[in-house]
């Protein structure tokens, strides 16, 4: 177990690496802007691309986890990652910086081949401490990318921080080559009918359609508060600039760490339960931000209070998928982690454009409006009752 426990360690630090790829930008959007002589709006849609690429890299790599030996797979990944990372450090475009940002969300999905893995290796009895313990992992990459890629800006310019990400994606593929064991395929048969079963699965198992609605509702505000948050921070009285929005993701790391009590919690109780507590904090935090968020130290309790019901949520739904199927927890994961990112870029458009017309209240209004929309839905009756069969 010891062993085990090392791996999972392993497994969380390469997803928070690799997932970083697509946060990099949000804390550099104004830089962005001015560099290409664009308007906030327009600079925005970098973050939407990247989370729009990630979105079909889940589709359509993330179900070959069951097919494919998944340490090949991780390598080839991540070394189309690196050459897009470079692509985005040599952009002489707006235009350009989109595509790659696009094809480098295309290539992240990384993360999403090590989770199922990391709860094959962990069985029935510790999956919650091991999906946990990657998600962990995971978040901690895409709060703490924001605190690195300002910090490396604002001293040494943005395009320093895509050539070492670039650089960071060959280390892991060496590194993950070395240490993982040996996956066996699950999975026998064409790509094609691979993919069918992914309709076959949404169709028949109505937890998977429950856990990605409100995942997808969950995402969606966080990302509309991220992906406005540094232009928020630059129209503030201080204008703050890409460094300060970078910190905000070490404070982010405090609600981070509900990751791994959340597992060991739905490991003893109904994960059920976590989600809709989740649901119930991302309300309380956007009451925060909206109440609050014209000071640092409103955004900082937001922050923390936003992170907590993000990650919370998050793992109890990969807790409840991974017991849906043991032999097609890649494909069950493809479905969820494509609808959760697909409402992250939704989420990412309704912020900007949130903030374009209305500013800070409107981008709390969107956060609002998707909380309580992810409330609303786990209280629907049939629901309710389906869950409390799990």
């Amino acid at each position: 177990m010891q062993m085990k426990r090392s791996i999972y360690w392993l497994m969380a630090g390469a997803a928070g690496i690799v997932v970083a790829n697509n946060y990099y930008n949000q804390p550099l959007l104004p830089d962005f802007a001015l560099a290409f002589h664009t308007s906030e709006r327009q600079a925005g849609t970098v973050s939407v691309a990247a989370q729009a690429g990630y979105a079909l890299g889940l589709l359509l790599f993330v179900p070959l986890g069951d097919k494919l030996e998944r340490r090949s797979m991780l390598r080839t990944l991540l070394c189309i990652a690196s050459a897009a990372l470079a692509a985005i450090a040599l952009s002489p475009t707006l235009s350009w910086l989109v595509a790659a940002s696009f094809l480098t969300g295309l290539a992240s999905v990384a993360p999403q081949l090590l989770t199922p893995f990391a709860a094959q290796l962990a069985g029935p009895q510790r999956r919650g401490e091991a999906v946990g313990t990657v998600m962990f992992g995971l978040l901690c990459g895409i709060l703490v990318s924001r605190t690195v890629s300002g910090s490396i800006a604002q001293h040494f310019g943005w395009r320093s921080v895509y050539w070492l990400a670039a650089a960071a994606m060959l280390v892991v593929a060496a590194m993950l080559s070395r240490a993982l064991p040996r996956a066996q395929p699950t999975y026998e048969g064409p790509y094609g009918r691979l993919m069918g079963t992914l309709w076959t699965l949404l169709r028949e198992e109505p937890l998977i359609r429950q856990t990605s609605a409100i995942a997808a509702l969950q995402f969606a505000a966080f990302s509309a508060f991220w992906a406005t948050l540094a232009f928020h921070l630059r129209a503030m009285d201080g204008h703050y600039g890409s460094e300060v929005a970078g910190l905000f993701g070490l404070v982010g790391v405090v609600g981070a760490l509900a990751s791994t009590k959340a597992g060991k919690l739905i490991d003893r109780r109904n994960p059920r339960i976590v989600v809709l507590a989740s649901s119930a904090i991302f309300v309380l935090a956007f009451a925060i931000l909206v109440g609050s968020g014209h000071s640092i130290a409103g955004l900082v309790a937001g922050v923390i209070v936003l992170d907590l019901g993000l990650q919370s949520g998050h793992v109890a739904n990969m807790a409840r998928n991974m017991s849906v199927k043991t032999d097609a927890m890649s494909r069950i994961n493809t479905l969820y982690m494509t609808i959760r990112f697909a409402g992250g870029a939704l989420g990412s458009s309704l912020g900007i454009w949130a903030w374009s017309i209305w500013q800070w209240p409107g981008v709390c209004t969107v956060g609002l409006a998707l909380g309580c929309t992810s409330l609303a839905l786990q209280a629907r009756p049939r629901i309710a009752r389906e869950a409390l069969r799990e």
